[in-house]
């Protein structure tokens, strides 16, 4: 099954005090970079989506695009400007701030996609879905569109919409800690 993985790069950092998140060193390289070394063995294609900072994230060898909503709208917004600019059927989302995505994930997610034949299927660990850890079809791009459309913006609203399956991740729980802040960047490290 052919993969456009997608890196979410495209926010605001607020509260990393406005750092490029994607940019800001873990264990010694940008986060982006272990993002990219995890995910790019796992798809056939990586686009990277950020708002900012575009020549410094094309330096990791991967095509970058920007939202076509204004004003940082969010990973539905990375999301859609991917599957405008996707050339597979299917799409993997991951944020930039979370370096140490398990080796498997796309796998994972497919699978269970296809199994369930599902529109969409999530990471899940314990009782907390990751809706920017997902698996998705290209072909729900009119549907995303159209909820773009009325304004609305959070992912897990717009998957609630879809016939999704939770994959869990149980297993790998610490791989989806995301890094918001400098204190959660030290504890992960520390936890590496």
């Amino acid at each position: 099954m052919s993969i456009t993985g997608i890196v979410l790069a495209g926010g605001k950092g607020r509260r990393m005090g406005g750092a490029d998140k994607g940019l800001v060193d873990f264990l010694g390289h940008p986060m982006i970079g272990h993002v990219i070394n995890r995910i790019a063995p796992q798809v056939d294609e990586v686009l990277v989506n950020a708002n900012r900072e575009i020549e410094r994230y094309k330096t990791f060898g991967h095509r970058v695009i920007q939202d076509e909503i204004a004003d940082f709208a969010g990973p539905l917004a990375g999301l859609h400007k991917g599957m405008l600019e996707a050339k597979h059927p299917y799409i993997l989302t991951v944020p930039c701030d979370s370096p140490l995505l398990p080796a498997n994930l796309a796998m994972r997610l497919m699978n269970g996609l296809i199994e369930r034949d599902a529109d969409i299927a999530v990471a899940r660990t314990g009782m907390q879905t990751h809706p920017v850890f997902c698996l998705c079809r290209r072909s729900l791009l009119p549907g995303l569109q159209a909820f773009l459309d009325k304004g609305e913006r959070k992912m897990a609203d717009w998957i609630s919409t879809l016939d999704s399956i939770d994959i869990s991740f149980t297993d790998h729980s610490q791989a989806f800690t995301n890094i918001n802040t400098l204190e959660e960047l030290r504890w992960l490290e520390q936890a590496a």
